[in-house]
């Protein structure tokens, strides 16, 4: 089973970026997340009543990915992931009461069994960045923002919150707010890393 690395962030923070700027420096086998291809993505945000529907969706896409990434001769890199898509957009859409206790507590079981079944990330790289950073790259954006730049406090904490339980040899923190287009700061750190 090969490696799998993970980048986790709040919404705008660069993780897609980052990501394909790993992949243009190494050979990954790479998943990145889906916005208008998940079916309860463009319902969700026009009606929150669909935010359980689009959590177990996305719950379960992010776990079959793993499970295919694992699969593949090359080390694997996930853009954000299950881990993110339970411990930041679960909770966060629980805070903002797009689910109930009870769907929460749904979701909540569902990724415990998912994760019982996987194996968890063997690297995570976290990424934060400035809150005008952040909501300058969210308005830049051409797709679905489900998340705002106000939310990014919340995710931060709540993924924060989740890193503590992760052991610091796993994690690679990054403020990429001063970062270039191509990361080359953090690329070349995190390959670094990836390759020793």
């Amino acid at each position: 089973m090969n490696k799998l690395i993970i980048i986790v962030g709040p919404s705008g923070v660069g993780k897609t970026t980052l990501a394909r700027a790993l992949c243009e420096k190494h050979n990954f086998s790479i998943a990145y997340e889906q916005h208008t291809e998940r079916p309860f993505q463009t319902l969700f945000k026009q009606d929150p009543k669909y935010a359980l529907a689009n959590q177990l969706d996305y719950l379960l896409y992010r776990s079959e990915q793993e499970r295919e990434l694992r699969q593949s001769d090359l080390p694997a890199l996930m853009d954000g992931g299950l881990d993110l898509d339970f411990h930041g957009f679960t909770r966060l859409f629980h805070t903002r009461g797009w689910l109930n206790d009870e769907e929460f507590k749904l979701c909540a079981r569902f990724y415990s069994l998912t994760r019982s079944l996987l194996p968890p990330p063997d690297l995570i790289i976290s990424l934060s960045a400035s809150a005008k950073t952040i909501s300058a790259r969210l308005a830049a954006r051409n797709r679905i923002n489900i998340a705002s730049s106000e939310d990014a406090e919340s995710l931060s904490r709540f993924m924060n919150e989740w890193l503590e339980s992760i052991s610091e040899e796993k994690i690679i923190r990054l403020d990429i707010s001063h970062e270039d287009k191509e990361y080359a700061q953090s690329v070349a750190l995190i390959l670094d890393r990836i390759t020793k």
